[in-house]
């Protein structure tokens, strides 16, 4: 306990809570636990008032006060002062934690509450709050180091100009990026991204070629127009002020379908001011933590332009531009980790998310429908982080016996049960130093819940049939396909570890988000079985591309893939002419609405094993046979057969 509350004497709270017992004994443990609490306030107004004054770490707040406003109301200020803040509600219902959820808690406690309940909480709460500081500072630096690379580099103004938005894009999302300096005539160089990692310059002349406006009325629009001289965010009312007010940006906000954007201006060397505009298509994009982040690279941003404009090869232009060759790096998807395709705007964001998340050291919990890949996200984290060269080990959670779970988990010392005739070494011990990703955490038993939990918090683990704990040092990565949030409510998942986890959460969308993505997923698919089976990759013909994007996929890519090898396997030549998803009826009436009678994956797992059999004239195992062709064991094929009842037979 000593320790405790050395640890925990420097955080000041605030206890905002207007039933008096409940706040009262909220205090209580607090103090018992050596935290000091500043004051109870019983409504917004207080709180806003004792914040002023006692200046807290962090902040119990009640989601019902008295008083028109509610905790969520001051959530909001509390985010506005980057003051983390934990929750209080008698209710856990769907529509409360979504409404909590919006204003990024750091935790979250159900009425009645028990003392361990308050201090798991604060643990996380505070990991959660030092991870938020020590992220911060570790962008600041991977981003200063980053330009000042660039800045030091051999490029020219416009390739220099591509590498910097590549390594803003990862803190500061855009769509467009545009910079120039305010007091000269209209002569900006933009940076139009248009897939996850190729960008286009869009200097004045190809900016008047796009707007249909000459560059003379574009120096005439911009003179009349606001100049731009201070950090500030657009979005909401004052993205319609600046609209209405700025015939330029009106131009700009027109052409690439702007909704919202932030700008910061940097001070260089000669004086001058030089701005950098960042765009966005999402009409809230931006957030005080981004305008306060480009503020801390004000400085960083100034020395680069002022290398830049130095620099005899690459002067920043002012007048003009010459004609230079763009630079464009042809890369569309994460092809270079674990195959992940895609070019399609929510897939886009959930790159970036992995290329942000990776370096550091956070838990990350992904989410998304069975069959979107979500593995593959777990496998470009890994191969992005600084522990590449270490293990990656994989764990299906729903898929452990409640009997081995522990030991799995953890392992154990020879003779700790029955059957334990040797000593094993558990998940945590193999992945040490590297990550372990746990799939369909949502599916993990409560009581493992609870000794995952001390494990993530300990960062220890003790064998079965031992007394002696063992220091682990493992990067968790989970995911489920579950709404943890229902299960929370439920009381079937713990709310300790769910915030635990969440704290850096990525959504991998459905294939009907995405079905832009469709035509390249089938091409790669194709291509990959084909090099696997030594064919020659066919064509698709256009009206099966036409069915593959009406059809909605609910069992998304893996469902793909499956379609994919058997529709290659039943095509006779070199175009790929049917879609083998569904039957059509005979009927009039389903021949004229187009009805299918859609496969389960089961059916056609069972169809394309069947092919392969009769392709090997019913041979399973050995060269030639059936196991071989599909590059698995004879046993797994043979377990899968009887799995699917197909009984084998010799084909001639």
């Amino acid at each position: 306990m000593e320790s405790k509350k050395s640890t925990s004497s420097n955080k000041k709270i605030l206890i905002v809570e207007d039933q008096f017992i409940e706040a009262h004994d909220l205090q209580l443990i607090l103090e018992k636990a050596g935290y000091q609490v500043t004051g109870i306030a019983r409504s917004v107004d207080q709180a806003v008032a004792l914040i002023e004054t006692e200046k807290p770490d962090l902040v119990f707040v009640d989601i019902c006060l008295k008083g028109n406003a509610t905790g969520i109301d001051l959530a909001k200020k509390l985010n506005e002062n980057h003051i983390a803040f934990i929750y209080l509600s008698a209710n856990s219902s769907r529509s409360v934690l979504e409404e909590a959820k919006k204003t990024s808690p750091y935790g979250f406690i159900v009425k009645p509450f028990r003392e361990q309940d308050v201090l798991i909480t604060l643990e996380i709460a505070c990991y959660r709050q030092n991870f938020g500081i020590e992220s911060q500072l570790f962008q600041e630096k991977i981003l200063q180091e980053s330009i000042d690379a660039i800045g030091a580099s051999n490029l020219n103004w416009e390739e220099a100009l591509v590498q910097l938005g590549k390594v803003l894009q990862t803190y500061m999302p855009f769509d467009y990026m545009q910079t120039g300096f305010v007091d000269n005539e209209y002569n900006p160089t933009g940076l139009l991204r248009r897939s996850f990692d190729t960008y286009e310059i869009i200097n004045i002349e190809k900016f008047s070629k796009i707007t249909g406006v000459k560059q003379q009325e574009l120096h005439d629009l911009k003179s009349t127009s606001p100049k731009h001289e201070y950090p500030k965010i657009y979005q909401g009312d004052s993205f319609k002020s600046i609209f209405n007010n700025s015939a330029i940006k009106r131009l700009v906000i027109k052409t690439f379908g702007i909704k919202s954007f932030v700008v910061i201006p940097v001070r260089i060397e000669n004086g001058g001011v030089f701005n950098f505009f960042f765009y966005s298509r999402n009409e809230e994009a931006y957030s005080n933590e981004h305008l306060n982040l480009l503020t801390k690279l004000e400085i960083i941003l100034a020395n680069f332009v002022t290398k830049m404009n130095r620099s005899a090869k690459s002067t920043i232009p002012i007048r003009e531009i010459p004609a230079t060759k763009q630079p464009v790096l042809e890369e569309n998807n994460f092809g270079g980790f674990c195959s992940m395709i895609g070019t399609s705007k929510k897939m886009i964001t959930v790159f970036d998310y992995i290329k942000k998340v990776a370096p550091s050291e956070t838990s990350v919990l992904i989410l998304g429908e069975s069959g979107t890949g979500k593995e593959k996200v777990a496998q470009s984290i890994h191969n992005l982080s600084n522990r590449k060269n270490k293990p990656l080990v994989i764990i299906n959670c729903g898929a452990i016996p409640d009997n081995l779970a522990e030991s799995l988990l953890f392992g154990h010392e020879k003779g700790a049960f029955t059957g334990a005739t040797e000593k094993r070494i558990g998940k945590f011990e193999i992945a040490n130093g590297g990550t372990l990703f746990l799939d369909e955490i949502g599916e993990m038993p409560v009581d493992l819940q609870v000794k995952l939990l001390r494990v993530l918090q300990e960062k220890e683990i003790e064998r079965i049939g031992s007394s002696s704990p063992i220091k682990v040092d493992v990067r968790i990565i989970a995911a489920t396909n579950r709404n943890l949030e229902e299960e929370v409510a439920a009381g079937r998942f713990r709310l300790d570890l769910y915030y635990r986890l969440h704290v850096f959460p990525i959504v991998v969308p459905s294939l009907r988000e995405r079905k832009e993505d469709i035509p390249a997923l089938a091409t790669h698919f194709i291509d990959s079985f084909c090099k696997i089976s030594e064919m020659n990759p066919p064509a698709i013909a256009p009206h099966v591309i036409d069915q593959m994007l009406t059809y909605n996929w609910p069992g998304n890519i893996r469902e793909l893939e499956h379609v994919i090898q058997r529709s290659l396997l039943l095509t006779e030549g070199d175009v790929i002419r049917e879609f083998m998803i569904y039957t059509t009826s005979l009927n009039k009436d389903e021949e004229k609405s187009q009805e299918f009678v859609i496969q389960t994956i089961h059916d056609n797992e069972r169809d394309y094993i069947t092919y392969i059999l009769k392709k090997c004239k019913g041979k399973v195992s050995g060269v030639g046979g059936a196991a071989e062709i599909l590059n698995i064991p004879a046993s797994t094929l043979n377990s899968k057969m009887k799995k699917l009842g197909i009984k084998n037979q010799r084909y001639s």
